[in-house]
């Protein structure tokens, strides 16, 4: 408690103007670094952020500032108050570059907020005693109390820096991999799907790695995890079999590129479009907005439609029936140039129309067209052929015949009357 009394000594004996002096040169200096850095930069930036100084640059130039100015204005009594800014200022870059590591590795879930929060706290609870000079007591008193750990014993202190050592090196992890994926993604060179497959397996490995330095930062014995794989392997073989099943067919489907991100494709009886590729499983988007996540192993495992794969022509087949007085020539005439006269239908391979059946009313024609761009959807394109055939078959004056069916009326003997 002497350090926090000495230290309220202090601050009654400051110089506060000269200190608020230092303080707003130092808030211009690093404001106006980070501004000139910042622009240009994308918004999901760590060291800039969204608005260029919500990142942690700026709190990080601020800190070293006052820190320079602290030790450089101590031999005139002049950096009380600065020798408690600078600890605030390196406290919130610590919680801004969790904060934005957190944002940029996961989705935003209760979780990751939770985990913030907590982070937040710990920092500022850790700030406070640094500031008040109590954190020497307060680590003294963590390696005081001993957590019993089988035959040994480990003391709350060594626990926490512990988690802390662990904490910063899977934040630094996380980073590196959220940055390294981002340029995967934003390479041109490389299409989608393998953009998407290079960062899950960069993600991994970082992960990994960094999982087995947290380990060994906290003093585990990594021989000890072969016990741990061990039973791991026992128990993909047993009960996360479908899970292990999903996460290798993820990454056959991604090396393979059998299935590409923007592919049109039906699986299951659902068709859509595939908006992403996870190594547990495939977002697939149908045109009508509803989403399917469909497991990997089941595209693995059953018959998967691909529009998309090596051609994007699609053949669609329109049917119309005529009276048996048209002229076929002339019908044919006007289903071709109803088919040419929509955008989307290609003219090479040119519409065609075909005399397929004497129906039961009338005669019966195909038309087929070819359309390159599937994930439009077919309702609206084959609304406007049929109401192109429906115009041109009105103008020609030829007869769209109704269903007809013959009825044979015969006469019934009368039945002899019963005596009563």
């Amino acid at each position: 408690m002497d350090e926090f009394f000495k230290l309220i000594n202090e601050l009654s004996q400051a110089t506060v103007w000269a200190e608020l002096l230092v303080l707003a040169v130092g808030v211009g200096i690093a404001y106006a670094a980070t501004f000139a850095l910042g622009r240009g930069q994308p918004s999901e930036s760590v060291w800039f952020g969204e608005r260029v100084i919500d990142g942690v640059l700026m709190p990080l130039l601020l800190s070293l500032l006052i820190y320079a100015a602290t030790y450089g204005l101590a031999p005139y009594h002049l950096a009380t108050w600065l020798r408690l800014i600078w600890p605030v200022c390196l406290s919130l870059a610590i919680i801004r570059l969790v904060v934005r590591v957190l944002s940029a590795s996961f989705t935003k879930s209760p979780l990751i907020v939770l985990v913030e929060r907590m982070v937040a706290w710990l920092v500022w609870l850790g700030a406070v005693l640094w500031i008040t000079g109590l954190l020497p007591a307060f680590l003294g008193e963590l390696e005081r109390i001993q957590l019993p750990l089988g035959k040994a014993h480990i003391s709350l202190r060594t626990l926490l820096e512990g988690i802390i050592s662990s904490g910063v090196v899977l934040t630094f992890t996380l980073w590196m991999s959220a940055t390294l994926e981002r340029r995967i993604m934003k390479q041109s060179m490389l299409d989608m799907s393998s953009r998407k497959v290079a960062s899950n397996v960069l993600r991994a490995v970082l992960l990994l790695l960094g999982l087995i330095t947290a380990l060994s930062a906290v003093g585990v014995d990594l021989t000890a995890l072969s016990v741990l794989g061990g039973a791991l392997g026992v128990g993909l073989g047993l009960g996360l079999q479908k899970l292990a099943a999903n996460y290798v067919s993820g990454f056959v489907i991604l090396v393979e590129r059998s299935l590409r991100i923007g592919d049109m494709v039906k699986v299951d009886g659902f068709e859509g479009v595939v908006k992403d590729i996870t190594t547990r499983y495939t977002l697939i988007r149908s045109l009508d907005g509803r989403e399917s996540i469909v497991p990997n192993e089941l595209i693995m495992t059953q018959r998967v439609e691909n529009q998309s794969l090596q051609d994007r022509q699609v053949l669609m087949a329109l049917h119309v029936s005529v009276g048996y007085s048209s002229d076929v020539a002339q019908v044919q005439s006007i289903l071709f140039n109803a088919a040419l006269a929509c955008d989307r239908v290609l003219k090479d391979p040119a519409p065609a129309a075909f005399l397929h059946n004497f129906g039961t009313d009338g005669l019966d024609f195909t038309l087929n067209v070819w359309i390159d761009d599937p994930s439009q959807g077919s309702l609206g394109i084959r609304s406007q052929i049929n109401l192109n055939i429906l115009a041109g078959l009105r103008a020609a004056g030829i007869e769209i015949p109704y269903p007809q069916r013959v009825v044979e009326v015969r006469s019934a003997q009368a039945l002899p009357r019963e005596n009563p």
